[in-house]
């Protein structure tokens, strides 16, 4: 039996897999998933930014076609790793880079500054009271004249330096 015959064997065809060979699949896409998030390291999926939130999409839904056949299994876990190793490739790119790291990964928003809210980049932002406030108790500020600064992060949380 060739490899081809082999993995059509084990796999299946697109459309037609058994209880057996989807069960197969789905241990060989969670080792393999596994190992492509591991790969380029931990901050692949360590925050939350639009540019990992995107890779996250994309692996999850190419991963499930694999798991389920509705795409072919060994071109699908290619273009999976190609998805993934452009992630990488880009992210080493913005950390010599300004203007990628920027369109990549955006940019800190200053909120607060010395107490005094801008309340023109918290609405630009879609940042309300109640979500300052919300940052500002995580780390132990009760009052906006107790707030150095307040930064919307590019990772999508609010960050607070006490006076």
């Amino acid at each position: 039996m060739d490899a081809e015959s082999l993995g059509v064997f084990l796999f299946g065809m697109k459309g037609d897999v058994s209880w057996w060979q989807m069960s197969l699949r789905g241990i060989t896409v969670f080792i393999y998933g596994l190992l492509l998030v591991r790969f380029p390291g931990q901050r692949i999926f360590g925050k939350s930014s639009a540019f990992d939130i995107v890779l996250a999409v994309l692996v999850g839904s190419n991963l499930s076609r694999a798991l389920t056949g509705n795409s072919p299994f060994i071109a699908t876990l290619a273009a999976t790793t190609v998805i993934v190793m452009i992630h990488w490739g880009v992210a080493h790119l913005a950390a010599h880079s300004r203007v990628l790291s920027w369109l990549a990964k955006g940019a800190v928003v200053h909120l607060v500054t010395d107490g005094q809210p801008d309340r023109r980049r918290m609405a630009r932002h879609g940042i309300t009271d109640g979500d300052l406030e919300e940052a500002m108790r995580q780390f132990g500020v009760e009052r906006l004249d107790q707030v150095k600064t307040a930064c919307l992060e590019r990772n999508g949380k609010i960050s607070v330096v006490p006076k």
